[in-house]
């Protein structure tokens, strides 16, 4: 008897169909200024495919269509790359950058929407989910691209990276805010530590080195596994198009974080850093969780506790720290405050390694240590919590997080606005079907498209 793998049942059991529905019903009232699209990536292989890891498996966007107070429509398409009709990553001629998952994440820039997965090209959709192709930014994109760019709130310029197995290890690019790379540059003294994630400041690049690292015996198709002798560091970069050439590294606490909640200068020039990490023991439950095998949590990430560094450029040392003790992942922001001092951020909750705890969308008030929880109820899971600004913001906080909810007891999905700043429900929009529960997403308001 063989045991279904994790990631294609309960919450992540895939859709087997596309689907438009119109007229949603909504309870509550939608915010007028929700006005546009939220759009969410997530691993959704066909009918009778069996992934040999949770990130082998094709990308399907869900979108959410909001007008005005009412929402539009809903539809869900699988991101159609070749490898969805199963060609290879690896040829002949070495990897195949178009033969994408296209499954972690969805943006928008430059008027285009990119699904990206970090081994490949990012592939363009329409603003009705269709696939139009690769985007390599008129060739000058030589690398694969990060599911993790940072758009800088006050440049408009998209920061991002590739980073590969093998030399150049990390290559870093910047486009325009009309879409064009004006600058790339590899970067000195990289390795190949895997490198999902990074952080944008004011000022500077920073990249993180964890424990996990290139293997090339790792069966599962994702070739990384934890090593003790790759050491855990933290790269600081200065921004600009001289910067590469003067990246410091900082050795840290063995661990691995996949992904950023924010980094910023803080009024004594030290850079700060925060974000969800495992341990070697969390990193072993989940990656049992992401190839299905035993030993594994019962949850995709186990031991992710949120961490704080605090980097003293002149004097050279770290300063580490566990700030939480809740299971986290999916850190989210009110991404105007991406790159600077940030007093809120937001993450959704998991039970921890024994399956104790429920799910919940979290608030975390960085001044005063506050942490607030908006509970999601028995056997229904939030996905990543996106931010959008209020139109009369005055706070940080002053906004909307939205979230779409996998309910496995009414076999139902529901897209939750919730108020930023007390977490209080405002608005429920119920979807044609159970949206399976996915990675990371975007809120296209109608002006950038």
């Amino acid at each position: 008897m063989t045991t279904a793998k994790p990631y294609l049942t309960g919450h992540f059991t895939p859709v087997a169909e596309e689907v438009t529905a119109t007229g949603l019903t909504v309870e509550g009232t939608l915010p007028p200024e929700l006005t546009g699209r939220l759009l969410r990536n997530g691993h959704n292989p066909k009918p009778g495919v069996t992934p040999t890891h949770w990130f082998k498996g094709s990308g399907m966007v869900h979108g959410i269509r909001l007008n005005g107070g009412r929402a539009e429509w809903y539809r869900n398409r699988w991101v159609h790359t070749p490898a969805l009709d199963g060609a290879p990553y690896m040829t002949e001629h070495g990897p195949d950058l178009t033969a994408s998952a296209a499954g972690t994440h969805i943006i928008e820039h430059g008027g285009r929407l990119l699904a990206l997965c970090e081994a490949n090209l990012p592939f363009e959709l329409t603003p009705e989910l269709e696939t139009v192709g690769a985007h390599d930014f008129d060739g000058k994109l030589r690398s694969a691209m990060t599911a993790h760019p940072k758009e800088d709130p006050v440049t408009g310029e998209l920061h991002f990276f590739g980073s590969s197995p093998f030399p150049p290890f990390l290559t870093y690019y910047v486009s325009d805010a009309k879409g064009s790379i004006t600058h790339s540059a590899e970067v000195p003294g990289a390795t190949a530590a895997l490198k999902h994630d990074f952080a944008l400041t004011r000022r500077h690049v920073v990249f993180v080195e964890g424990n996990v690292t290139f293997d090339h015996t790792e069966a599962s198709g994702i070739p990384y596994s934890w090593s003790d002798q790759q050491p855990a560091r933290i790269g600081v970069m200065p921004r600009g198009e001289t910067g590469a050439p003067y990246i410091r590294w900082f050795s840290i606490e063995p661990g691995n974080m996949l992904h950023v909640s924010n980094a910023y200068e803080d009024g004594q020039g030290r850079v700060v850093l925060e974000g969800p990490t495992v341990d070697r023991e969390g990193f072993r439950l989940s990656w049992n969780w992401w190839v299905g095998a035993p030993g594994r949590g019962s949850e995709p990430v186990s031991r992710s506790y949120t961490r704080r560094w605090v980097l003293d450029m002149s004097a050279g040392t770290v300063d580490e720290q566990i700030i939480d003790d809740l299971p986290v992942e999916f850190p989210t922001l009110n991404e105007e405050y991406l790159g600077a001092e940030n007093r809120y951020q937001y993450a959704i909750s998991f039970p921890n390694e024994e399956g104790l705890g429920g799910y919940g969308v979290v608030k975390y008030d960085r001044v005063s240590g506050a942490r607030r929880i908006h509970q999601a109820g028995d056997a229904r899971m939030p996905g990543e919590a996106v931010f959008v600004p209020a139109a009369d913001a005055t706070c940080e906080d002053d906004g909307y997080l939205l979230t779409v909810v996998s309910d496995l007891k009414q076999d139902a999905s529901q897209l939750l606005v919730l108020d930023a700043s007390g977490l209080e429900r405002v608005a429920t929009v119920h979807l044609p079907h159970r949206v399976s529960a996915g990675l990371h997403g975007s809120w296209i308001p109608d002006s950038a498209l």
